[in-house]
């Protein structure tokens, strides 16, 4: 089911909560707010619809893809400085990323997974994380 985007800055400084099993399905909510979005939008975290619960989605291509419980395993030494955007909060602000990351999570059938994204993913994953972690980026 497609949410509505928080915009509420006190809720999305709040750390999210270890997701379970039963929160798959605010997974799949995720996604299809993700899908309805798509045109402007390449990765949401789950309290951007109002879940404090440590699931992001992104889009990798035409594929989404969701993640519960992600945590980095391993970062690219090497960082550069870039600037993002956020549907929950206007304008851009500047960041520094790793150029890649090794994630480890639960995945949408909560089979444990572990991937190495690079580029604009990694890019993705880590402003999605920061959102988990109550950072407004």
């Amino acid at each position: 089911m497609v949410k509505e985007i928080m915009k509420d800055l006190l809720f999305l400084g709040q750390k999210a909560e270890t997701a379970t099993k039963e929160d798959i399905a605010i997974a799949k909510d995720l996604l299809d707010t993700l899908a309805a979005h798509k045109e402007h939008c390449v990765g949401m975290a789950a309290n951007m619809i109002g879940e404090r619960r440590a699931i992001i989605a992104i889009a990798e291509g035409n594929e989404l893809t969701a993640m519960l419980n992600p945590v980095i395993v391993k970062k690219s030494p090497r960082t550069y400085k870039t600037t993002e955007g956020c549907l929950s909060i206007p304008g851009e602000r500047e960041v520094e990323r790793h150029e890649w990351v090794e994630v480890k999570y639960r995945d949408i059938n909560w089979n444990r997974e572990k991937r190495k994204f690079t580029g604009f993913e990694a890019e993705i994953i880590q402003h999605e994380l920061d959102h988990l972690e109550g950072k407004l980026v």
